[in-house]
């Protein structure tokens, strides 16, 4: 890759990295859906105009959008309420091994062993977090987050299914499809939404803007071009970078304390997405 693209490629991983640490600042005084919501009315208000609407895949794109959006940062962003961003970031990673469990059973796609080993270290990292005694009034939002990982992967089948629509249609009208969603969601699962409202700060609405336009539609702005300049192997490695740079922020502005048993547990997920990433990825589109 040439330098500037590398540089890129980092500044991605440090994007949607950093967003997990606005979006934790945030939901200490903001309902985690609303601010989901009004995260993807941001995107789709700047993007909307720029690109065709996608008629032929619309009911594709409804249901990509509540599986693989609505119900994945309600599970998620809801599990991220109540645990530190540095463990919610290595659990997110098993978004991995579950898309490439689900293309072995949709699309018939070989695992091997080499990312069955894989998938069986990312487990096995995450368990041996959960299972860490200061975890044990967690459970619950660790396995949100799990669900939150589970639902992206379902909603990347469906993406995959649709064929070409092109990334950045694509992320302008999941974001339409997924804000009112998101909407209804909060409606339903979550209270407090007005005195919310009149209550925020600009920690809020700056981390509403930072998710809608730089973690959003910057991040796969650059994302979407690397991916078309390059081979899908060369781009996704820099990924194992996102908890890294989520790690470090968490400690850096969160004030979050990590233990040996989370840095063991991360180091072990992260080398299985590794093992899995490095392989073959059975996705080139998401929305993180």
């Amino acid at each position: 890759m040439k330098p500037l693209d590398t540089l890129l490629a980092v500044a991605v991983a440090a994007i949607w990295g950093m967003g997990f640490i606005f979006a934790k600042a945030a939901i200490g005084e903001f309902p985690p859906i609303l601010l989901m919501a009004f995260r993807f009315t941001v995107t789709a208000i700047a993007l909307v105009w720029f690109v065709r609407p996608p008629l032929h895949v619309f009911r594709h794109i409804f249901w990509a959008a509540l599986i693989g959006c609505a119900v994945q940062y309600s599970l998620t962003f809801t599990g991220l309420r109540s645990i530190d961003a540095s463990v919610a970031i290595i659990v997110v990673q098993l978004e991995v091994p579950f898309a490439a469990l689900l293309a072995a059973i949709v699309f018939g796609d070989k695992l091997g062993w080499r990312r069955a080993m894989g998938m069986l270290l990312a487990f096995l990292g995450v368990s041996l977090i959960a299972g860490e005694p200061r975890h044990e009034g967690e459970l619950l939002p660790i396995l949100l987050v799990v669900g939150g990982a589970f639902s992206w992967a379902i909603g990347q089948v469906l993406i995959k299914r649709m064929g070409s629509v092109g990334g950045f249609t694509l992320i302008a009208w999941v974001a339409v499809f997924s804000a009112p969603q998101l909407f209804a969601c909060s409606a339903l699962f979550e209270t407090g939404q007005l005195d919310a409202l009149a209550t925020a700060g600009w920690v809020v609405w700056g981390a509403v803007i930072y998710l809608g336009l730089v973690m959003t539609a910057l991040g796969y702005g650059i994302w979407y071009r690397l991916i078309a300049s390059y081979d899908i192997n060369q781009v996704m490695p820099f990924l194992l970078l996102l908890p890294v740079f989520t790690v470090i922020g968490s400690v850096a502005i969160l004030g979050e304390s990590l233990t040996l048993t989370v840095v063991l547990g991360g180091l072990i997920a992260v080398a299985g997405v590794g093992i899995i990433t490095v392989e073959r990825n059975p996705f080139r589109s998401s929305v993180p």
